[in-house]
């Protein structure tokens, strides 16, 4: 079994807890009443998306990103 990798961008949510953002999975995302369940949540998510990409015989996205520095 492969392990796959991605950046996931935790989103504090206004009435509490997070919503949690995979930008290499379109439209993956989760959310939690405290970060390590929201955590766990995007686990979850991550796992049933690559499954169903699987299932209907597509590739599975890989995650290209470099981090930059920008002066503002």
């Amino acid at each position: 079994m492969k392990i796959h990798r991605y950046t996931v961008n935790f989103v504090p949510a206004e009435e509490g807890g997070y919503t949690v953002i995979v930008p290499a999975l379109p439209g993956c995302i989760s959310e939690g009443d405290t970060y390590e369940e929201a955590l766990e949540n995007i686990k979850e998510a991550i796992q049933l998306y690559i499954e169903s990409l699987q299932k209907d015989g597509l590739p599975v996205p890989e995650e290209i990103s470099e981090k930059i520095e920008v002066a503002a």
